[in-house]
């Protein structure tokens, strides 16, 4: 079943707290917005009732963007609690008579990746899997031997096509939006490659620490965190070929094939640091050499992109919270004014987050009688982010059976491929100074091509601690 719509909805972790932030929410909007009337099935084991769920859903939606009545009474009333262990065959009995007529539900799995394969063969076994969709949440996989034996499990029970790997990254409209610019417009296209490009920068900054998370940061680290999924797939969206065709999987094709060209990274090619206070973060190891920055220098094996460097680079306690990325341009062969340009004078700025905004550098020149110019950015548009929030898009396109702005198996193998080479202690750790650009040596790393242009943030910075997550 790659299409056609779902005919239940049913969520495992229904009292957790992705349910409580995300899935809640999601739901009252796709009420509200799109006329969603399916059963929705929550599944926990918390030794809690129908009438809980439904305080907690209220609780959830009075904490998170709001309660609107009449979508809240038609969600309630939709609902269903079912109660039990995962491990346990008699909750997964009940879960199906409680789908009743259902033949196409799906089935959403807001529990950790090691309890993947349990539930999975739970729903196969009582015959809920029976022509139904799976969505799982990252992190899928902790390296690539992980991601692959992770992806067997569910193959078990579950055909490719009817697994949704969810990542909200995907689903936010600035990630989008740097698709439907480079493609929509013709001025782009032409000079989008190794003739016209010199370099490409991708930032992610976030101004705060890991706060209360210490102890999941820890077994995690930016690479992990942010890099291996978020930021390859902006850099995807960034410089995959354009799709053809009308299949829903052009798009996910052509991403697949951009990914499986990235060169896996070599230690020299990756500068990890961490901000000095982390290992006082409660949950954090004393002597922890986790990454919470990291930069990297990465290459494109095809003929588009053969010799342009690509530097990412995602820390914490950063200066501002801002994730864009940055297409530089290379010079005309010679200066016809004999003048010293900076080489980052012409450029595409792409920012997508916590705004959205496209701006053009280019020089212009200084009134008086001299040829002389300056360096300016033409904004060409800027919006406040995310009409609709990823959950939502995301959860509707699931139900639709639209995998398009889902990670597909290939994707997350050749995104694991790429960061494998230099996960965990591949590479020292440099301390940096909170409120910086992390250590010195990142600037080392990108000397030749450089330097690092700074994110400048369209609107106040910290409108939100999560805006660039």
């Amino acid at each position: 079943m790659s299409n056609g719509m779902s005919d239940a909805f049913v969520f495992f972790g229904a009292t957790g707290d992705l349910a409580y932030k995300q899935i809640f929410p999601s739901l009252q909007d796709l009420i509200r917005d799109e006329g969603f009337s399916l059963p929705i099935i929550g599944v926990a084991k918390a030794g809690w009732n129908l009438d809980q769920l439904k305080a907690r859903a209220k609780d959830s939606l009075e904490n998170n963007g709001g309660l609107e009545q009449a979508a809240f009474e038609k969600l309630v009333s939709l609902l269903h609690y079912v109660d039990g262990d995962y491990a346990d065959a008699a909750t997964f009995t009940e879960l199906r008579k409680q789908l009743g007529d259902a033949k196409a539900p799906l089935h959403y799995l807001a529990v950790p990746p090691s309890l993947f394969g349990t539930v999975a063969e739970g729903l196969a076994k009582s015959g809920c899997a029976t022509n139904a969709r799976i969505v799982v949440e990252k992190p899928f996989g902790h390296n690539l031997p992980s991601a692959q034996e992770l992806n067997r499990t569910l193959h078990r029970f579950f055909p490719e096509e009817n697994i949704y790997r969810i990542d909200h990254y995907l689903g936010k409209e600035p990630v989008q939006n740097i698709l439907y610019t480079r493609f929509a417009n013709p001025i782009f296209e032409p000079i989008w490659n190794r003739e016209y490009v010199r370099s490409i920068q991708i930032t992610m900054a976030e101004s705060f620490g890991v706060s209360d998370r210490g102890r999941f940061y820890d077994e995690t680290g930016a690479i992990r965190d942010v890099v291996q999924n978020h930021m390859l797939q902006v850099l995807g969206n960034l410089t995959m070929a354009p799709p053809t065709g009308e299949d829903h999987d052009a798009e996910r094709d052509q991403k697949a094939a951009l990914l499986k060209a990235v060169v896996p990274l070599k230690p020299e090619d990756v500068v990890r640091g961490q901000y000095k206070g982390y290992k006082q973060v409660p949950g954090v190891a004393p002597g922890s050499t986790v990454e919470t920055f990291v930069a990297m220098k990465l290459h494109i094996d095809s003929w588009r992109w053969a010799g342009v460097p690509i530097y990412i680079r995602a820390g914490k306690v950063m200066p501002v919270t801002c994730m864009e990325a940055i297409v530089e341009f290379k010079r005309p062969p010679r200066e016809t004014f004999h003048e010293i340009v900076p080489r980052q004078s012409s450029h595409l700025r792409m920012q997508v987050g916590p705004d959205i905004s496209i701006d053009l550098g280019v020089r212009v020149k200084v009134p008086g009688e001299r040829m002389v110019g300056q360096d300016v950015e033409l904004r060409l548009k800027s919006q406040a982010v995310d009409v609709m929030p990823p959950y939502q898009r995301l959860l509707g396109d699931a139900m639709r059976g639209n995998g398009e702005l889902f990670a597909r198996q290939d994707l997350v193998e050749a995104q694991w491929r790429i960061v494998q080479p230099i996960l965990d202690n591949v590479t020292p750790v440099y301390q940096y100074e909170p409120g910086t650009w992390g250590p010195d040596e990142a600037v080392q790393l990108i000397a030749q091509d450089g330097p690092w242009i700074d994110p400048q943030p369209s609107s106040a910075d910290n409108r939100s601690q999560a805006a660039a997550k």
